[in-house]
């Protein structure tokens, strides 16, 4: 049976991603003085203007404003005619303490439950497949691997008429749900006025798409390249950004169902952020130990209690053995309690500026506790008793 599927990724500098990368850099500030800080920070950007929002407790100091303009020029928005301006921006901060109620569910030492509880409710989704030598789809992954290349030819000088906004679309041709090719391939570059279309379609298509996508394209591959025909005027001056905006491009491409909950600026005692990492680290081992070709994993939490409400492993008909047993294993295998979660994979750490920009999920280019696979021979083990 042949079925497309399609993917999309955005570059560092595409408006909600700079939001992203700021409120996950203020997370990282507050983590690298105070483990223990509680940190819920959003980001908001328009033109010549970020707002910066949210409930931060911490021991320490943060210089939000200058957190602020070092991410955009890391970026590459050093010029009011990219969108914005990392000098001559304005930079509102308005933020609040956590909410004492939701503290007092989280600390172990004040909880009802003497543990400590989920800092919210909500459930959590966790993927892998055997698409990719990162057990990751294939679509998401060449759609990262364009964004992630036109930032790349950027900043190298290669294409140095790119600006630093940017998308990408990949759609993927499976037969017997394996992928065989790419049947389209969307690629919207922002660029300099001075030049000409027909120049950024050659050199996008030979510096970027060929060396993501070539094994997979073909004479009948599609190409939509800045299909409007200009693409100068682009950032936040185009169009407002907001965190977590882009929850599909950060997990799976929509190929895995998502629990809703955004990730960036949140510390790991939410379970939007740490329950979706544990899920995939789940999944991924799953995969990885031969027990299924695909492997979902849902979570789920409530407020201020420890253990996870509900506990779902789902194998689309690929799984060698059956669901009942498969739930056992992840509960002796992983510990699911929010405590847990962040001990096993030590996520208090600043770690997460990182992970802001393309994807959170089969990254092998950083080394995410999430991504490890070393509960594999435990897995087999206890699948063989």
């Amino acid at each position: 049976m042949k079925k497309l599927f399609t993917s999309e990724s955005v570059t560092e500098g595409h408006p909600d991603k700079v939001c992203d990368q700021i409120s996950d850099a203020v997370l990282d500030a507050v983590l690298t003085a105070d483990p223990n800080g509680a940190c819920c920070c959003e980001a908001f950007t328009t033109t010549g203007l970020v707002v910066v929002g949210g409930e931060i407790s911490t021991k320490t100091y943060v210089d939000i404003p200058g957190i602020v303009r070092k991410t955009l020029q890391d970026i590459g928005y050093i010029n009011p005619d990219f969108g914005i301006d990392y000098k001559s921006c304005g930079v509102v901060v308005v933020v609040d303490e956590q909410s004492g109620d939701i503290a007092q569910g989280e600390k172990e030492d004040k909880s009802p439950h003497h543990a400590q509880g989920a800092g919210d409710q909500g459930m959590m989704f966790g993927f892998a497949c055997k698409e990719t030598p990162e057990l990751m789809p294939l679509p998401i992954m060449l759609a990262h691997g364009l964004t992630r290349k036109l930032a790349e030819v950027r900043k190298d000088g290669i294409l140095s008429y790119l600006r630093p906004d940017g998308k990408s679309q990949v759609t993927v041709e499976y037969k017997d749900d394996k992928p065989v090719r790419i049947d389209a391939v969307v690629v919207a570059a922002q660029h300099n006025p001075d030049v000409e279309l027909e120049q950024v379609r050659s050199d996008v298509k030979k510096y970027v798409v060929e060396p993501v996508c070539g094994k997979y394209l073909d004479d009948k591959t599609k190409f939509f390249i800045n299909e409007t025909g200009r693409f100068v005027e682009g950032g936040p001056h185009a169009d407002t950004g907001l965190t977590g905006r882009k929850i599909i491009v950060d997990t799976y491409g929509g190929y895995a169902r998502h629990g809703g909950g955004c990730f960036s600026g949140k510390v790991p005692n939410k379970q939007d952020r740490s329950g979706a990492y544990m899920a995939r680290w789940i999944a991924k081992n799953i995969v990885a130990a031969d027990l299924a070709d695909k492997c979902e994993v849902q979570l789920s939490y409530a407020i201020g209690h420890p253990e996870p409400v509900s506990v779902l492993v789902e194998t689309f008909g690929t799984g060698k053995l059956d669901q009942e047993k498969l739930e056992k294993i992840i509960r002796k295998v992983f510990d699911l309690t929010p405590a847990g979660t962040i001990k096993q994979l030590d996520l208090k750490r600043p770690i997460y500026k990182q992970t802001a920009s393309y994807g959170h999920f089969g990254r092998s280019d950083l080394n995410l506790p999430w991504e490890s696979l070393d509960k594999v021979e435990e897995i087999k083990k206890l699948a063989t008793e």
